[in-house]
């Protein structure tokens, strides 16, 4: 189920209040709408900066394969996701990953790493939240502000019908970013 705006509010400033890397992921999560799995595998080199702010490259790594190959792409970062950014990576990591809690073996431990966040976000949203929620509600929310649906399936991830999806590069982050501004 999606989580609704206001609890996703209320989350966001309690990944502000503790300010940690299990809070960093949470908030890269619900301003991208990333895959729990995709965000855990990141690697600091993945996240970028130009002159608009800050983004993040969704591709396969050794340890963390992509659901479809429409999941490779690049995500402009705002509101709690850009905070997230910028908190990695001034953060002075010896390790290459985003987030090496969840990557000690030669797989990102999606799992476990669902299991813990579940069940803080619980204790901070609803009984019933899960981060893939996340997710949901970032399609509900691009829904809302009436974002054209190719670029909502570009943000996410997900999959266009029909072959002329498939031509050309998609769409500049500076639109993608644009319509991810307008839902904070």
């Amino acid at each position: 189920m999606p989580i609704p705006v206001d609890s996703i509010r209320k989350i966001q400033a309690q990944c502000y209040r503790i300010d940690d890397e299990m809070r960093w992921l949470v908030a890269l999560l619900a301003d991208t709408g990333m895959r729990l799995a995709e965000a855990a595998g990141l690697l600091c080199e993945d996240f970028g900066h130009d002159d608009d702010g800050y983004y993040v490259q969704v591709k396969a790594h050794p340890w963390r394969r992509l659901k479809t190959s429409s999941s490779a792409r690049t995500i402009p970062l705002v509101g709690s996701s850009a905070w997230a950014a910028q908190r990695l990576l001034q953060d002075g990591r010896t390790s290459r990953f985003a987030f090496p809690r969840y990557n000690k073996t030669d797989q990102t431990t999606a799992n476990a790493t669902s299991a813990a966040l579940n069940k803080w976000l619980k204790a901070h949203a609803y009984e019933n939240a899960t981060m893939h929620g996340f997710r949901h509600s970032m399609r509900d929310r691009l829904r809302a502000v009436e974002c054209p649906a190719d670029i909502v399936d570009q943000i996410g991830g997900w999959q266009t019908e029909g072959v002329g999806h498939s031509y050309g590069r998609g769409y500049p982050l500076k639109v993608m970013r644009r319509w991810l501004n307008s839902l904070v």
